[in-house]
């Protein structure tokens, strides 16, 4: 059992004699700035090594060590587990309540399949928990109805929130494994969908949904952006001059810098829409950011006469614009290469089942004319094909 100390700089725990640490930082200067090394105690149970986090004072990490040395003189194994004292619902509380995990645009529906989860695991022990446990909760949802991509959603958000108690050491690797044994009910890209809209049914959707909801439509169906990124859309974003968008790392869901032209119908729609004092948002309802647009969207769907639902054989969901923008751009014999770019796709898996042009369709001055749309997408409405 030992007392760590943590690198402010490369973060590497070390031994607290160490004066230097492997990157060249001084921690003996660092150990006297305020709240600059944290401290962790390293200790076996089981022949497991476990460490956790005290915090930034060495006074108190010996405390720790020292009631660690006495539970475990004690075999008192069970009060260090926090797992085997901790209910479901209450590390759902624990996690619920992080800042970062508020952030997220899905809080909404993280809080949603938590909640189910807690009517059947909240008052249990998390570390009683078993793997056939999980594998009746999958059974009795399926039984009820419930599509596999929702059961799938509710385990996945479960293990999301066992994956970060592990890493902030609330929960040992027993509860881990148990969670990450079960298996998802549907198969890889056995739910990928094939639902596009047509022009028609795009304009007759359009013309049909209430003035908040156009300019988010409109944008997902010219630029193929995810929902989160469009409703999340900052005016700092956005550069109509040079008719562009522009997603930073921190917008987008594989972590890359996007560059995403604007054609002449999206500018027309985003150029109508006037930038409001108090918010930094693009697109609002009543002065506030929009979270949700399934309700406006459905409304929108049936006057257009348009079959709305995920799991309605011809259905139609916002996701689908995406899918949308990706056919069309490959109809117009735009490379995979460009879509890809524009629409953050790390794999082609999603264009086996696009029919597209053969490539000869596309002329050598085309190609060029897509890769300096993309390349340079403020010149591009200036020089028309």
């Amino acid at each position: 059992m030992s007392i760590l100390a943590e690198c402010p700089i490369c973060h590497r725990k070390q031994s607290i004699r160490n004066k230097v640490c492997g990157c060249g930082a001084d921690m003996d200067r660092l150990k006297k700035q305020r709240e600059k090394v944290k401290y962790w105690i390293s200790y076996y149970i089981s022949g497991k090594q476990r460490r956790e986090v005290v915090g930034y004072s060495i006074e108190e990490a010996k405390d720790a060590e020292g009631k660690r040395r006495s539970q475990k003189r004690e075999n008192r194994i069970f009060d260090i587990k926090q797992d085997t004292k901790m209910t479901f619902q209450e590390l759902s509380d624990w996690y619920l309540g992080l800042e970062k995990v508020k952030s997220f645009p899905s809080y909404w529906l993280l809080k949603l399949c938590l909640k189910k989860f807690n009517l059947v695991f909240g008052n249990m022990i998390i570390g009683q928990i078993k793997p056939s446990d999980l594998e009746n909760y999958q059974a009795k949802r399926k039984k009820k109805g419930l599509a596999d991509a929702t059961i799938d959603q509710e385990i996945g958000t479960a293990k999301t929130m066992i994956y970060k108690a592990f890493d902030d050491n609330i929960v040992s690797g027993d509860t881990l494994k148990s969670f990450r044994v079960v298996k998802k009910l549907l198969k890889k890209n056995s739910n990928a969908r094939d639902r596009i809209l047509n022009p028609e049914e795009f304009n007759h959707l359009f013309n049909h949904s209430p003035r908040h909801l156009r300019g988010i439509v409109t944008t997902g169906y010219y630029t193929g952006m995810r929902e989160g990124e469009i409703l999340n859309l900052t005016w700092n974003k956005v550069d109509l001059k040079n008719r562009f968008i522009q997603l930073q790392v921190t917008d987008t869901k594989d972590k890359e810098k996007r560059t995403i032209p604007i054609c002449d119908k999206l500018y027309e729609v985003l150029n109508a829409i006037p930038q409001a004092i108090h918010s930094k948002y693009v697109f609002l309802y009543k002065g506030k950011p929009i979270k949700d647009i399934r309700t406006g969207l459905m409304g929108a769907c049936k006057k257009a006469n348009i079959i709305y639902g995920r799991f309605v054989k011809g259905g139609f969901v916002f996701h689908d614009l995406r899918h949308t923008f990706n056919t069309n751009m490959r109809k117009a014999g735009v490379p995979e290469s460009v879509v890809m770019n524009i629409t953050g796709h790390s794999t082609k898996e999603k264009y086996k089942k696009v029919s597209a042009p053969p490539r000869s369709r596309l002329s050598l001055p085309g190609f060029f004319y897509y890769k300096f749309m993309y390349l340079y997408p403020g010149l591009f409405y200036h020089f028309p094909l």
